[in-house]
Protein backbone atom coordinates (compact mmCIF):
# COMPACT_ATOMS: atom_id res chain seq x y z
CA UNK A 1 0.00 0.00 0.00
CA UNK A 2 0.95 3.61 -0.47
CA UNK A 3 -0.50 5.73 2.32
CA UNK A 4 -0.63 9.52 2.35
CA UNK A 5 -0.75 11.56 5.57
CA UNK A 6 -1.65 15.25 5.67
CA UNK A 7 1.11 16.42 8.01
CA UNK A 8 0.84 20.15 7.36
CA UNK A 9 0.16 20.58 11.10
CA UNK A 10 3.19 18.45 12.06
CA UNK A 11 4.93 19.57 15.25
CA UNK A 12 4.20 21.02 18.71
CA UNK A 13 3.62 24.57 17.44
CA UNK A 14 0.15 23.38 16.38
CA UNK A 15 -0.73 22.25 19.90
CA UNK A 16 -2.18 18.83 20.63
CA UNK A 17 -3.11 18.24 16.99
CA UNK A 18 0.45 18.94 15.87
CA UNK A 19 1.81 16.60 18.52
CA UNK A 20 -0.58 13.87 17.36
CA UNK A 21 0.52 14.18 13.72
CA UNK A 22 4.19 14.27 14.69
CA UNK A 23 4.11 11.22 16.94
CA UNK A 24 1.89 9.21 14.60
CA UNK A 25 4.31 9.69 11.71
CA UNK A 26 7.44 9.05 13.79
CA UNK A 27 6.04 5.87 15.32
CA UNK A 28 4.69 4.51 12.03
CA UNK A 29 8.20 5.02 10.65
CA UNK A 30 9.65 2.78 13.34
CA UNK A 31 7.20 -0.09 12.92
CA UNK A 32 6.05 -0.30 9.29
CA UNK A 33 8.55 -1.82 6.87
CA UNK A 34 5.89 -3.08 4.42
CA UNK A 35 4.00 -0.02 3.16
CA UNK A 36 5.06 3.18 1.44
CA UNK A 37 4.14 6.58 2.86
CA UNK A 38 3.88 10.08 1.45
CA UNK A 39 4.03 12.77 4.14
CA UNK A 40 2.62 16.12 2.99
CA UNK A 41 4.18 19.07 4.83
CA UNK A 42 4.15 22.87 4.76
CA UNK A 43 7.11 25.25 4.40
CA UNK A 44 7.06 25.96 8.13
CA UNK A 45 7.62 22.34 9.18
CA UNK A 46 9.19 20.77 6.08
CA UNK A 47 12.70 20.76 7.58
CA UNK A 48 11.47 19.61 10.99
CA UNK A 49 10.78 16.14 9.65
CA UNK A 50 13.63 14.08 8.23
CA UNK A 51 12.48 10.55 7.24
CA UNK A 52 14.58 7.73 8.73
CA UNK A 53 12.68 4.93 7.00
CA UNK A 54 13.36 4.65 3.23
CA UNK A 55 9.68 3.84 2.65
CA UNK A 56 8.72 7.31 3.91
CA UNK A 57 8.89 10.22 1.46
CA UNK A 58 8.07 13.81 2.28
CA UNK A 59 6.39 16.19 -0.17
CA UNK A 60 6.12 19.96 0.12
CA UNK A 61 2.45 20.91 -0.05
CA UNK A 62 2.82 24.61 0.78
CA UNK A 63 -0.94 25.02 1.16
CA UNK A 64 -2.51 26.60 4.24
CA UNK A 65 -5.37 24.81 5.97
CA UNK A 66 -8.94 26.18 5.75
CA UNK A 67 -8.29 28.12 2.51
CA UNK A 68 -9.62 27.72 -1.04
CA UNK A 69 -6.30 26.24 -2.27
CA UNK A 70 -6.84 23.39 0.16
CA UNK A 71 -10.03 22.51 -1.72
CA UNK A 72 -8.54 22.57 -5.23
CA UNK A 73 -4.72 22.45 -5.28
CA UNK A 74 -4.18 19.92 -2.50
CA UNK A 75 -6.30 17.14 -4.11
CA UNK A 76 -4.39 17.68 -7.36
CA UNK A 77 -1.04 17.38 -5.56
CA UNK A 78 -2.12 14.20 -3.77
CA UNK A 79 -3.38 12.70 -7.03
CA UNK A 80 0.13 13.03 -8.49
CA UNK A 81 1.48 10.93 -5.61
CA UNK A 82 -0.94 8.09 -6.41
CA UNK A 83 -1.69 7.09 -2.85
CA UNK A 84 -4.01 4.15 -2.17
CA UNK A 85 -5.31 5.63 1.06
CA UNK A 86 -5.18 9.10 2.57
CA UNK A 87 -5.23 9.87 6.28
CA UNK A 88 -6.55 13.30 7.24
CA UNK A 89 -5.68 13.93 10.91
CA UNK A 90 -8.26 16.72 11.10
CA UNK A 91 -11.75 17.26 9.72
CA UNK A 92 -10.63 19.64 6.93
CA UNK A 93 -10.82 17.04 4.13
CA UNK A 94 -11.03 18.83 0.76
CA UNK A 95 -14.44 18.40 -0.82
CA UNK A 96 -12.86 17.71 -4.21
CA UNK A 97 -10.65 14.89 -2.94
CA UNK A 98 -12.16 11.71 -4.38
CA UNK A 99 -9.81 8.97 -3.15
CA UNK A 100 -10.49 6.64 -0.20
CA UNK A 101 -9.55 8.13 3.16
CA UNK A 102 -9.73 7.82 6.92
CA UNK A 103 -10.14 10.90 9.09
CA UNK A 104 -9.34 11.68 12.69
CA UNK A 105 -12.00 13.80 14.39
CA UNK A 106 -10.56 15.05 17.66
CA UNK A 107 -13.64 16.95 18.78
CA UNK A 108 -16.77 18.79 17.65
CA UNK A 109 -15.81 22.23 18.94
CA UNK A 110 -17.01 23.67 15.63
CA UNK A 111 -20.55 22.56 16.50
CA UNK A 112 -20.54 23.29 20.20
CA UNK A 113 -18.95 26.75 19.99
CA UNK A 114 -20.24 28.41 16.77
CA UNK A 115 -19.85 31.87 18.24
CA UNK A 116 -18.27 34.96 16.77
CA UNK A 117 -16.36 35.47 20.00
CA UNK A 118 -14.18 32.65 18.67
CA UNK A 119 -13.22 34.66 15.59
CA UNK A 120 -11.86 38.04 14.50
CA UNK A 121 -13.95 38.02 11.31
CA UNK A 122 -16.93 40.26 10.60
CA UNK A 123 -20.42 38.79 11.13
CA UNK A 124 -21.31 38.04 7.50
CA UNK A 125 -17.89 36.62 6.64
CA UNK A 126 -17.81 34.59 9.84
CA UNK A 127 -21.19 32.92 9.34
CA UNK A 128 -20.51 32.15 5.67
CA UNK A 129 -17.20 30.57 6.63
CA UNK A 130 -18.85 28.71 9.49
CA UNK A 131 -21.47 27.18 7.16
CA UNK A 132 -18.74 26.07 4.76
CA UNK A 133 -16.80 24.50 7.65
CA UNK A 134 -19.92 22.68 8.88
CA UNK A 135 -20.41 21.28 5.38
CA UNK A 136 -16.76 20.17 5.13
CA UNK A 137 -17.03 18.47 8.53
CA UNK A 138 -20.21 16.65 7.47
CA UNK A 139 -18.58 15.63 4.18
CA UNK A 140 -15.52 14.22 6.01
CA UNK A 141 -17.66 12.18 8.42
CA UNK A 142 -20.01 10.82 5.76
CA UNK A 143 -17.40 9.95 3.11
CA UNK A 144 -14.65 8.55 5.35
CA UNK A 145 -14.02 4.80 5.24
CA UNK A 146 -13.25 4.97 8.96
CA UNK A 147 -13.36 7.73 11.56
CA UNK A 148 -10.72 7.75 14.30
CA UNK A 149 -11.48 9.50 17.59
CA UNK A 150 -9.18 9.95 20.61
CA UNK A 151 -11.91 9.27 23.19
CA UNK A 152 -15.24 7.54 23.75
CA UNK A 153 -16.61 10.99 24.53
CA UNK A 154 -15.88 12.25 21.00
CA UNK A 155 -17.26 9.06 19.45
CA UNK A 156 -20.55 9.50 21.33
CA UNK A 157 -20.61 13.18 20.38
CA UNK A 158 -20.32 12.31 16.67
CA UNK A 159 -23.05 9.67 16.93
CA UNK A 160 -25.27 12.23 18.67
CA UNK A 161 -24.92 14.82 15.90
CA UNK A 162 -24.44 12.73 12.73
CA UNK A 163 -26.17 9.68 11.26
CA UNK A 164 -23.27 7.25 10.89
CA UNK A 165 -22.92 3.58 11.95
CA UNK A 166 -21.23 3.19 15.33
CA UNK A 167 -18.79 0.60 13.91
CA UNK A 168 -17.48 3.20 11.47
CA UNK A 169 -15.89 5.05 14.40
CA UNK A 170 -12.78 3.61 16.08
CA UNK A 171 -11.50 5.00 19.39
CA UNK A 172 -7.71 5.17 19.39
CA UNK A 173 -6.22 6.78 22.47
CA UNK A 174 -3.24 9.02 21.87
CA UNK A 175 0.06 8.86 23.73
CA UNK A 176 2.22 10.99 25.95
CA UNK A 177 5.75 11.73 26.99
CA UNK A 178 8.10 10.44 24.29
CA UNK A 179 9.50 13.66 22.87
CA UNK A 180 10.44 16.02 25.71
CA UNK A 181 14.13 16.27 26.48
CA UNK A 182 15.95 19.04 28.31
CA UNK A 183 17.92 20.08 31.38
CA UNK A 184 14.91 21.12 33.53
CA UNK A 185 16.27 24.67 33.80
CA UNK A 186 13.56 27.31 34.07
CA UNK A 187 13.54 30.58 32.17
CA UNK A 188 14.31 33.60 34.40
CA UNK A 189 10.82 34.89 33.49
CA UNK A 190 9.20 32.06 35.47
CA UNK A 191 9.01 32.62 39.22
CA UNK A 192 8.42 29.71 41.63
CA UNK A 193 6.19 28.51 43.16
CA UNK A 194 3.62 28.46 40.35
CA UNK A 195 0.63 26.66 38.91
CA UNK A 196 0.65 26.00 35.16
CA UNK A 197 -1.60 26.04 32.10
CA UNK A 198 -0.27 24.96 28.69
CA UNK A 199 -2.19 25.43 25.45
CA UNK A 200 -4.07 27.82 23.21
CA UNK A 201 -6.46 30.51 24.43
CA UNK A 202 -9.66 29.94 22.46
CA UNK A 203 -12.87 30.78 24.36
CA UNK A 204 -13.73 27.13 25.09
CA UNK A 205 -10.40 26.80 26.91
CA UNK A 206 -11.99 29.00 29.61
CA UNK A 207 -8.92 31.06 30.51
CA UNK A 208 -11.18 33.97 31.44
CA UNK A 209 -12.76 31.65 34.02
CA UNK A 210 -9.30 30.67 35.23
CA UNK A 211 -8.44 34.37 35.66
CA UNK A 212 -11.53 34.83 37.83
CA UNK A 213 -10.71 31.73 39.88
CA UNK A 214 -7.10 32.78 40.37
CA UNK A 215 -8.19 36.20 41.61
CA UNK A 216 -10.38 34.49 44.23
CA UNK A 217 -7.55 32.10 45.12
CA UNK A 218 -5.12 35.01 45.50
CA UNK A 219 -7.44 37.03 47.73
CA UNK A 220 -8.96 34.18 49.77
CA UNK A 221 -6.40 31.37 50.03
CA UNK A 222 -2.81 32.32 49.23
CA UNK A 223 -0.67 35.09 47.73
CA UNK A 224 2.31 32.74 47.49
CA UNK A 225 1.70 31.21 44.05
CA UNK A 226 2.03 32.58 40.52
CA UNK A 227 0.07 31.43 37.47
CA UNK A 228 2.08 30.68 34.33
CA UNK A 229 0.32 30.49 30.94
CA UNK A 230 2.27 28.99 28.02
CA UNK A 231 1.09 28.59 24.44
CA UNK A 232 1.22 30.01 20.89
CA UNK A 233 0.49 33.73 20.80
CA UNK A 234 -2.79 34.66 19.16
CA UNK A 235 -5.64 37.15 19.28
CA UNK A 236 -7.27 35.42 22.24
CA UNK A 237 -4.21 35.54 24.48
CA UNK A 238 -3.85 39.24 23.69
CA UNK A 239 -7.54 39.74 24.45
CA UNK A 240 -7.35 38.22 27.95
CA UNK A 241 -7.95 40.76 30.70
CA UNK A 242 -5.62 39.94 33.57
CA UNK A 243 -6.93 41.04 36.98
CA UNK A 244 -5.49 44.47 37.82
CA UNK A 245 -5.05 43.40 41.42
CA UNK A 246 -1.76 41.69 40.63
CA UNK A 247 -0.07 44.49 38.73
CA UNK A 248 0.77 41.95 36.03
CA UNK A 249 3.18 40.09 38.34
CA UNK A 250 1.31 37.08 39.72
CA UNK A 251 0.06 36.01 36.26
CA UNK A 252 2.59 35.60 33.46
CA UNK A 253 1.99 34.69 29.82
CA UNK A 254 5.30 33.44 28.43
CA UNK A 255 4.25 32.54 24.87
CA UNK A 256 5.12 29.41 22.90
CA UNK A 257 7.80 27.24 24.51
CA UNK A 258 10.06 24.55 23.06
CA UNK A 259 9.85 20.95 24.24
CA UNK A 260 12.92 21.53 26.42
CA UNK A 261 11.32 24.58 28.05
CA UNK A 262 8.01 22.74 28.42
CA UNK A 263 9.74 19.90 30.23
CA UNK A 264 11.24 22.39 32.69
CA UNK A 265 7.83 24.01 33.24
CA UNK A 266 6.19 20.68 34.07
CA UNK A 267 9.09 19.53 36.28
CA UNK A 268 9.12 22.70 38.40
CA UNK A 269 5.39 23.46 38.68
CA UNK A 270 3.37 22.91 41.86
CA UNK A 271 0.09 22.19 40.06
CA UNK A 272 -1.43 21.86 36.59
CA UNK A 273 -4.81 23.55 36.02
CA UNK A 274 -7.07 22.35 33.17
CA UNK A 275 -10.14 24.67 33.10
CA UNK A 276 -11.57 23.81 29.64
CA UNK A 277 -15.29 23.83 28.93
CA UNK A 278 -14.77 21.24 26.17
CA UNK A 279 -11.96 18.87 25.15
CA UNK A 280 -11.72 15.91 22.80
CA UNK A 281 -8.68 14.33 24.48
CA UNK A 282 -6.75 16.67 26.79
CA UNK A 283 -3.09 15.89 26.09
CA UNK A 284 -1.53 18.59 28.36
CA UNK A 285 -3.18 17.02 31.42
CA UNK A 286 -1.53 13.69 30.61
CA UNK A 287 1.81 15.41 29.97
CA UNK A 288 1.54 16.95 33.44
CA UNK A 289 0.80 13.53 34.96
CA UNK A 290 3.86 12.07 33.22
CA UNK A 291 6.02 14.46 35.27
CA UNK A 292 4.30 13.52 38.53
CA UNK A 293 2.49 16.85 38.64
CA UNK A 294 -0.88 16.98 40.47
CA UNK A 295 -3.71 17.96 38.11
CA UNK A 296 -6.98 19.77 38.80
CA UNK A 297 -9.39 19.71 35.88
CA UNK A 298 -12.86 20.54 34.67
CA UNK A 299 -15.21 17.66 35.39
CA UNK A 300 -16.77 17.68 31.93
CA UNK A 301 -16.40 16.48 28.32
CA UNK A 302 -13.65 13.82 27.95
CA UNK A 303 -11.48 14.83 30.91
CA UNK A 304 -12.87 12.39 33.53
CA UNK A 305 -12.57 9.59 30.94
CA UNK A 306 -8.96 10.41 30.07
CA UNK A 307 -7.58 11.48 33.46
CA UNK A 308 -9.67 9.08 35.56
CA UNK A 309 -8.94 9.12 39.29
CA UNK A 310 -5.58 10.83 38.73
CA UNK A 311 -7.09 14.34 38.83
CA UNK A 312 -9.21 16.43 41.16
CA UNK A 313 -12.27 17.92 39.41
CA UNK A 314 -14.24 21.17 39.58
CA UNK A 315 -17.12 22.86 37.81
CA UNK A 316 -15.37 25.05 35.17
CA UNK A 317 -18.21 27.59 35.27
CA UNK A 318 -17.86 28.11 39.03
CA UNK A 319 -14.71 30.17 39.79
CA UNK A 320 -15.30 29.86 43.56
CA UNK A 321 -15.22 26.07 43.33
CA UNK A 322 -12.22 26.15 41.01
CA UNK A 323 -10.30 28.32 43.48
CA UNK A 324 -11.22 26.01 46.38
CA UNK A 325 -10.09 22.86 44.51
CA UNK A 326 -6.83 24.55 43.48
CA UNK A 327 -6.18 25.44 47.12
CA UNK A 328 -7.00 21.90 48.27
CA UNK A 329 -4.60 20.34 45.74
CA UNK A 330 -1.79 22.70 46.77
CA UNK A 331 -2.16 22.33 50.53
CA UNK A 332 -3.04 18.63 51.04
CA UNK A 333 0.24 16.72 50.90
CA UNK A 334 -1.33 13.27 51.19
CA UNK A 335 -3.72 14.08 48.34
CA UNK A 336 -0.82 15.16 46.14
CA UNK A 337 1.00 11.85 46.76
CA UNK A 338 -2.18 9.88 46.00
CA UNK A 339 -2.81 11.78 42.77
CA UNK A 340 0.79 11.19 41.64
CA UNK A 341 0.47 7.44 42.28
CA UNK A 342 -2.82 7.22 40.41
CA UNK A 343 -1.34 9.32 37.60
CA UNK A 344 1.49 6.84 37.03
CA UNK A 345 -1.08 4.04 36.74
CA UNK A 346 -3.37 6.03 34.44
CA UNK A 347 -0.55 6.79 32.01
CA UNK A 348 -0.22 3.11 31.10
CA UNK A 349 -3.27 3.51 28.83
CA UNK A 350 -1.62 6.12 26.62
CA UNK A 351 1.32 5.16 24.40
CA UNK A 352 2.14 6.65 21.00
CA UNK A 353 3.44 3.26 19.83
CA UNK A 354 0.07 1.68 20.62
CA UNK A 355 -1.74 4.57 18.92
CA UNK A 356 0.34 4.04 15.76
CA UNK A 357 -0.19 0.25 15.82
CA UNK A 358 -3.95 0.64 16.06
CA UNK A 359 -3.94 3.27 13.31
CA UNK A 360 -1.90 1.01 11.04
CA UNK A 361 -4.42 -1.78 11.63
CA UNK A 362 -7.19 0.61 10.54
CA UNK A 363 -5.30 1.31 7.29
CA UNK A 364 -5.01 -2.43 6.66
CA UNK A 365 -8.68 -3.08 7.42
CA UNK A 366 -9.80 -0.35 5.05
CA UNK A 367 -7.69 -1.62 2.14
Amino acid sequence: MKIGIDARMFGPKQGGLGRYVEQLVLNLEKMDQSNDYVIFLNQTNFNNYQPQNPRFKKVLAGIKWYGWREQFDLPALIKKSRVDLMHWPHWNVPFFYRGPFVVTIHDLILIHYPSRVSSTLGPVTYWLKYLVFRFILWHAIVRAKKIITPSEFTKKDILKHFSVPADKIVVTYEGVGESMAGDDKLSPAVKKPYMLYVGVAYPHKNLAGLMDAFKIFYEKYSKEYNLILAGPDNYFYRKLKYPRLFGGQAISYIGFVSDSELRALYKNASLYVFPSLYEGFGLPGLEALSFGLPVVAAGNSCLPEILGEAALYFDPRDPEEMARVISQALKDGNLRVTLAQKGAKQLGRYQWKKCAQETLQIYKNVL
